[in-house]
């Protein structure tokens, strides 16, 4: 038994108009084959490169241990520089990924290879993101903390995508307090005898190839799975949706700081409870 996960729809290309109608107002995702062609980096961007321009820098490497209570913030867990990052890569699978790394301030040079496509939503311009990751690393099933509008381009190999959107919370283990699932299912190959509620989850799928664009709608979970060694870049727009808004301030004014003081008031224990909470609730849905 596999997810119930369809196809991602794909348009080669699109214009403003059509996005916002077909996408951006309905909420759906999609993946634009044809869009940054004209962008230098879609010549210019593979690992060589970057190691070429950045070799030097240290960078932050997240893997995918459980998470713990003393663990601050995506603080990472481990530091190496840019060049043995990617020289790793390409040498054999690694768990170790990069996420939330700012081009603009590590990279400046960077800039002058992309420019912020005009979808009809104004795009959050501080903020382009890189994310790298080695064959097989995958990120946690999460959504993120403003809710945004994500415009995902990838870069180098092929990257398997699978979403849900928020109202599937109530079969995905969500854990409270929390943007993430628990950390123990792999949505890739989920056990169905351990992690019931999944089968009556509906979800979409893709797997992104180079100079492909995802669009993710606000709130949209997405667990992120490197078929290959290769990264890509988020680009975001502000939640527009008031719900979507108003979850957006509370999870940055609000839980994420409720969060940390549990973790240092309850250590492991509110770690261990959220995990339990995570699995009744979602038994709850199905009458368990």
């Amino acid at each position: 038994m596999e997810l119930d996960l369809k196809d991602i729809p794909r348009v080669k290309t699109i214009t403003k108009e059509d996005f916002i109608k077909n996408y951006f107002k309905p909420q759906k995702p999609v993946v634009i084959e044809h869009f940054i062609e004209d962008w230098p980096a879609y010549e210019k961007w593979s690992l060589d490169y970057i190691k070429t321009i950045a070799g030097d820098k240290i960078v932050p490497l997240y893997d995918d241990r459980p998470v713990h209570h003393e663990d601050g913030f995506n603080e990472p867990h481990a530091k190496m520089k840019m060049a043995d990052y990617i020289d790793l890569l390409k040498r054999e699978p690694t768990k170790f990924r990069i996420f939330l790394w700012n081009a603009l301030k590590e990279i400046p040079q960077l800039q002058k290879d992309y420019s912020y496509p005009d979808f009809g939503l104004k795009l959050m311009k501080g903020l382009p993101m890189l994310f790298f990751g080695g064959q097989d690393s995958h990120t946690f099933m999460h959504y993120d903390i403003d809710l945004a509008n994500i415009f995902h381009f990838h870069f180098s190999g092929k990257k398997l995508c699978i979403l849900f959107d928020q109202n599937q919370n109530k079969y995905l283990y969500k854990i409270p307090h929390s943007l993430i699932t628990r950390e123990d299912i792999d949505f890739s190959n989920p056990d169905f005898e351990k992690w019931p509620a999944l089968k009556h989850a509906k979800g979409y799928k893709t797997e992104l190839n180079h100079g492909e664009v995802l669009y993710m709608p606000e709130g949209y979970w997405h667990y992120m799975k490197y078929l290959t060694p290769g990264f890509s870049m988020s680009l975001r727009a502000i939640a527009r949706h008031p719900k979507n808004l108003g979850k957006a301030i509370y999870n940055i004014v609000v839980m994420r700081h409720f969060d940390t003081l549990m973790r240092k008031l309850k250590g492991q224990k509110w770690i261990e409870w959220k995990n339990e909470q995570a699995f009744k609730n979602t038994q709850k849905t199905l009458g368990q």
